[in-house]
């Protein structure tokens, strides 16, 4: 295993201190494991709290900032944060107007979240509002979740909640975008290579060099089949036919189209990805009318990639629009 690091049972903290000197415009409590906003809290504003386990960035501390997330809490690699890092979140960007906690579907992270916002109404009275992200169309239970796993609209939601949040708008509504993000949101991904585990030293699971995991998770779990190597276009297929599918997307739509990198595939692959993606949708008539693509949530070291699929009406292609300043994604400002 090679890895840049220097004490595996380190990294996370390590990483925390190299984002507080990359960002000082962020507040980065490597002790107690928390990113927040300069400027939090926002008196008037809903606070966004999202976290979950290292190993996926820039999922969630590089989404902390203005437009977006008000803080997050980075757990130990793929391991849920604990309570009480969240509810020190939850705290620090409290500016009276109540906290949304944005959960990823992982029987760790909704139980840890839930346990926080508990203490948080009891401690100071908080009020605090909960979405969980299931858009995962691989399968319906994993080794880390009941149900569909929370993955790639995890990135939109965050954005689309926050600058509903940065406008002002109550608790309530922030917290009902974020669950019409979810349910307009629909991905699947797959894996050329397993990913390593710094403090394990070896991949989670074995591929072999003609072979590719269909419908993988975030954690290196296995997916939904193996299946021989294809070309690109042959991939694309596998991924986007079960996500239009599924919710069902329709002749007329226009969609949100994030082809994310997990990890270790090249800008490169991924926009030819997406030139595949978007010509399996002409055929479907179905529109991109916004587009992400790159590296935004991953699993360590793991090569492949994933498409999510977003409905987009007036209010989410606005909300998606609106200026966001964060270390992993600005723009507008």
């Amino acid at each position: 295993m090679k890895k840049l690091v220097n004490d595996p049972a380190e990294v996370v903290d390590a990483a925390l201190a190299g984002m507080a000197a990359a960002h000082p415009e962020l507040r980065v409590d490597v002790k107690r494991r928390i990113v927040v906003r300069g400027d939090a809290p926002v008196s008037g504003k809903v606070g966004l709290v999202s976290g979950g386990g290292s190993g996926h960035e820039p999922l969630h501390g590089g989404f902390v900032g203005f437009g977006m997330l008000d803080a997050a809490c980075p757990g130990e690699i793929f391991t849920s944060p604990v309570p009480d890092q969240i509810l020190a979140a939850t705290a620090a960007v409290d500016g009276g107007a109540g906290v949304l906690h944005i959960v990823k579907n992982y029987t760790g992270d909704v139980m840890n979240f839930e346990m926080a916002a508990e203490l948080a109404a009891t401690d100071t009275g908080t009020e605090v509002r909960a979405v969980v992200v299931n858009d995962d169309v691989a399968v319906q239970d994993s080794l880390y979740t009941a149900g569909r796993r929370g993955v790639g609209a995890t990135v939109i939601l965050e954005k689309l909640a926050g600058a509903a949040a940065e406008q002002g708008r109550p608790l309530a509504e922030v917290a009902a975008i974020a669950e019409r993000v979810n349910a307009a949101s629909r991905s699947m991904g797959m894996a050329l290579t397993s990913c390593t585990v710094p403090a394990v030293g070896h991949p989670t699971f074995e591929l072999g060099p003609d072979e590719m995991e269909i419908g993988i998770g975030i954690h290196g779990e296995p997916g939904r089949r193996r299946v021989p190597l294809a070309p690109a276009r042959e991939v694309a297929a596998m991924l986007v036919e079960p996500i239009l599918a599924d919710l069902p997307f329709a002749h007329g739509d226009r969609v949100l189209c994030f082809v994310n990198g997990m990890g270790a595939t090249p800008l490169l692959e991924l926009y030819l990805m997406f030139d595949e993606v978007a010509r399996i949708l002409r055929g479907h008539g179905v529109t991109i009318e916004r587009s992400l693509v790159g590296p935004y949530i991953t699993a360590l070291d793991m090569a492949g990639c994933s498409v999510t699929l977003t409905r987009l009406d007036e209010e989410f292609t606005a909300l998606w629009d609106a200026p966001v300043r964060t270390p992993a994604l600005r723009w507008g400002i």
